[in-house]
């Protein structure tokens, strides 16, 4: 697990292997993760969109970006977490992802940049 604090809000970050398929003649192989964004500051906040970059093996980039995530956009008062997965694919078997969220701090109704930590995916026999 990567964990990150970001002005009060933490960030952490599971991943999981969850196999590799074919499509168009091409490998295709496919990732999990599970992200909690826990509010440890003093402020009530929102969650207003993400971006992220996907490199692969290749360190070919993919940049992805919306409102929210999952089709949420999660309040968050202090002290509470909210906690969603997704995934993404790769053309190798293993790749990272970085990123960061868009909140709005709700008491001063100013916008802050949360950083996503970069975190690895790969598949199990990559790794020896």
């Amino acid at each position: 697990m990567v964990q990150q604090v970001t002005k009060g809000i933490k960030i952490s970050v599971e991943t999981q292997f969850e196999g590799m398929f074919y499509k168009n003649y091409r490998s295709q192989f496919a990732f999990g993760y599970r992200i909690t964004i826990e509010n440890q500051s003093n402020d009530s906040v929102q969650l207003q969109s993400r971006f992220w970059q996907i490199k692969d093996a290749l360190n070919n980039t993919q940049t992805v970006s919306g409102e929210g995530v999952v089709g949420k956009q999660p309040f968050l008062e202090p002290g509470e977490r909210h906690t969603y997965k997704s995934g993404c694919l790769l053309t190798g078997s293993f790749g990272a992802m970085s990123g960061h969220y868009n909140m709005l701090n709700l008491s001063t109704s100013n916008n802050f940049k949360v950083k996503i930590p970069s975190f690895k995916l790969s598949a199990p026999y990559t790794l020896n």
